[in-house]
Parts: structure tokens; C-alpha cells; sequence
């Protein structure tokens, strides 16, 4: 019973991370691991500014 709990509460916390964003550099780096390894990765933080500049600059509406 605990465990399904907990493996509940974990798939949840995963969830809620990956739709808030919340993970997005840790995917990232997984995915700069898989194809770009010869590169060095991103800071934490020049991540950040810079997918906050890709959301927030620029016209976003349909019409």
C-alpha cells in the first residue's frame, strides 16, 4: 500500500514538473547528452534567460 502510494506521489510530482516546465533543463541536458555530447551544455542559468526570452519576445496571437 505505501508503495503504490509513493509511486503514485512520484508519478505525479514528475507530471506536474514536466507540464509546469518545471523540468525542462533537466530534459535538456539528457537530450544534449544523446545528441550533442561534443558540445559543452548550457549553464543553468543562460538556460533559463534564454527559454524565457523564446516565450516572452515576439508577437503571440493568432491574429
Amino acid at each position: 500500500m505505501i508503495d503504490g502510494l509513493k509511486r503514485w506521489g512520484s508519478a505525479w510530482w514528475k507530471t506536474l514538473r514536466q507540464l509546469s516546465g518545471d523540468d525542462a533543463y533537466e530534459r535538456y541536458l539528457k537530450h544534449h547528452a544523446d545528441h550533442h555530447s561534443e558540445l559543452t551544455p548550457l549553464t543553468r542559468e543562460v538556460f533559463f534567460r534564454q527559454w524565457q526570452e523564446r516565450k516572452w519576445n515576439g508577437v503571440k496571437r493568432c491574429c
